[in-house]
């Protein structure tokens, strides 16, 4: 079985998918995570000193390898659905789901989150909420793919997430 959690930064794909991961008995990947310890420089590293779309081709090969593995949760990064045929391996490869909670509680986490992201670096809760808006715009056409779509929930409940997988699967 395999699992793709999509959906936009501060959804929680890594928090509920370690606690989904956990609760099946099944392994964790944060893909961001995977591609910094397979090319040993982390995200934003590999933004700045590479580009986008030398991240995005490493992102598309690293989901490519993980899409591989069996009896794993895989928590993607925010982008990684909307780029090349990423949505559609996915989707070929196991179940996906999209995160969706409203844009309040996405700035509210980004804001308080220790992550850096340089995307969103110095921006007002305001500017956030805007910025998050027209991100999705451009993103949700893609996470809407997913098979499986929890929307404004802001706080999911990994049991909820397995009952839902487990229901698909039947």
């Amino acid at each position: 079985m395999r699992i793709f959690l999509t959906g936009y930064m501060g959804c929680g794909k890594s928090t509920i998918g370690r606690k989904v991961a956990a609760l099946m008995g099944i392994h964790f990947i944060d893909l961001d995570k995977y591609i910094e310890e397979r090319y040993f420089k982390s995200v934003p590293d590999i933004f700045a000193q590479e580009g986008e779309a030398s991240f995005r081709e490493k992102e598309r090969q690293a989901l490519q390898e993980v899409s591989q593995f069996e009896d794993i949760v895989i928590g993607t990064g925010g982008g990684a659905p909307c780029y090349f045929d990423n949505m559609s391996k996915m989707n070929e490869a196991g179940i996906t789901i999209y995160l969706a909670p409203d844009n309040e509680t996405l700035a509210f986490r980004l804001l308080k989150s220790k992550t850096i992201r340089p995307l969103i670096a110095g921006k007002s809760k305001e500017e956030l909420i805007e910025f998050i808006v027209s991100a999705l715009e451009k993103r949700a056409p893609y996470y809407e793919q997913s098979k499986i779509v929890i929307r404004g929930v802001n706080d999911v409940q990994p049991a909820e997430v397995v009952r839902l997988i487990q229901e698909y699967t039947v």
